[in-house]
């Protein structure tokens, strides 16, 4: 096992082999890897062992470089094992280069449907029992959609852990795609027009921008096509604590003056295609709403969502803002199925797409009835303002099962396990040990 020394801290890797599909332990096997973490000169100490899930879907583990940000307060009572869940970071991969060769886009589809919670807990089972001893049980840390798999764990394996911790990621245990997106697209709406009272100069500067899109062929530097409606996918920054100061800075810099007289600026143009591709994280979009499907609330699928419920917001139509000379919605973390064609790093997976959004057999990802005898303390930051996953909701979740003590701040976004400086998780963890 490679052993890296960095500042503060001592790393080392682990690879697991485990089965595609749990039910079929003897057929395909994929690697996971890991991450562990310790605090220098603690190496040989028997402290009790964290799991981090990451957001996402799709995204890998942190790279951190010493004690950063929540992990120098995690290591100052846990080894901490960072997991590239299944599919991402240095576990095998899938995504646009891989997955094409598992087959046709029905065998990519049915390769895709092991790579949700209910698949990710049962990895964590295995390398726990690997790593800690089948009596052994660890905690968790489960922030956004790590916390969804937390529920999924507590569901499915609460044998498992001694505590789990969740920031930002308390799901709605019978919340469906729609519902998620009913509720999300007014958030959306609040946070843009609080952007635009705190940069009233950006209302008119987007505006510009989407008319240009909607009457011009305009071009990132990959050769994709800039739409209005890809535009307005960098509202995504504002469910983030600076996110509408980064989304201000950017919007200032859009327009510069060429041989045809005012353009959008390529240096603009080079931070949209790094803010709108899905190169670094295609699961995220080809997943991203088959973690709301549940065989008893979506038994007909989540068939596009996102898409289908915007219909009912129209007034986050760029095209009918821009002629009423409205201010123009930027929209959030929503897929869209246009992503699939305009978006060259997910092009290969469309035909794919379409068949996961259809997709009518997905096992339910929680057991409410387990859930109501749960005896595994839950501390929970819900963020009140929280523009990707629905307060409410979390607070929902949260009275219907014991065990479970949300803390409500509103002092970050949904990003505050990253932002704060280690002070959520602190607070979590004197909540834990009784001191709050």
């Amino acid at each position: 096992m490679p052993v890296l020394h960095h500042p503060g801290t001592v790393l080392t890797d682990h690879r697991f082999s485990l089965p595609l599909d749990h039910e079929q332990p003897s057929g395909e096997r994929i690697e996971v890897y890991a991450r562990e973490v310790v605090a220098a000169g603690r190496e040989d100490e028997r402290l009790p062992w964290l799991l981090f899930l990451q957001g996402g879907p799709g995204n890998r583990a942190p790279r951190p470089v010493g004690a950063e940000h929540w992990l120098r307060v995690a290591l100052e009572h846990y080894r901490v094992l960072l997991l590239d869940q299944r599919g991402t970071g240095r576990s095998t991969p899938a995504d646009a280069t891989t997955l094409p060769l598992r087959g046709t886009p029905e065998q990519q589809a049915a390769y895709l449907a092991h790579f949700r919670a209910d698949a990710i807990v049962r990895d964590a089972e295995a390398i726990r029992r690997e790593l800690l001893g089948e009596d052994v049980r660890w905690s968790l840390l489960g922030q956004s959609f790590g916390g969804f798999c937390a529920l999924t764990y507590l569901s499915q394996a609460p044998e498992g852990l001694r505590e789990a911790f969740v920031t930002g990621g308390l799901p709605g245990l019978h919340t469906s795609a729609d519902d998620v997106y009913r509720a999300a697209y007014p958030r959306v709406a609040r946070k843009v027009t609080a952007h635009y009272a705190r940069y009233p100069q950006d209302a008119a500067t987007v505006r510009r921008i989407a008319a240009h899109l909607l009457e011009t062929d305009v071009r990132l530097p990959d050769g994709s096509p800039l739409t209005a409606a890809r535009f307005q996918f960098l509202g995504k920054m504002l469910g983030e604590t600076t996110g509408s100061h980064r989304l201000h800075y950017l919007l200032e810099d859009a327009w510069t003056r060429g041989s045809s007289g005012h353009v959008l600026s390529e240096a603009f143009l080079e931070q949209v295609r790094s803010a709108v591709s899905f190169a670094g994280d295609p699961l995220f979009a080809a997943l991203h709403e088959a973690i709301y499907a549940q065989r008893s609330v979506t038994p007909r699928g989540t068939r596009w969502a996102a898409q289908r419920v915007r219909a009912e917001f129209p007034e986050f139509d760029a095209a009918r803002s821009v002629a009423d000379g409205l201010p123009v919605l930027l929209t959030g973390e929503m897929i869209y199925p246009w992503m699939f064609t305009t978006d060259p790093s997910l092009r290969p997976l469309d035909e794919t797409a379409h068949l996961l959004a259809e997709r009518t057999d997905w096992p339910d990802l929680y057991a409410p009835d387990r859930l109501a005898r749960n005896d595994v303390p839950v501390l929970a930051a819900v963020y009140d303002d929280d523009m990707y996953v629905d307060r409410d909701a979390s607070l929902a979740t949260a009275a219907a099962f014991p065990g479970v003590r949300p803390w409500v701040t509103d002092t970050w976004d949904h990003d505050g396990l990253r932002v704060s400086e280690g002070a959520v998780l602190r607070r979590l963890f004197d909540m834990a040990a009784g001191r709050l």
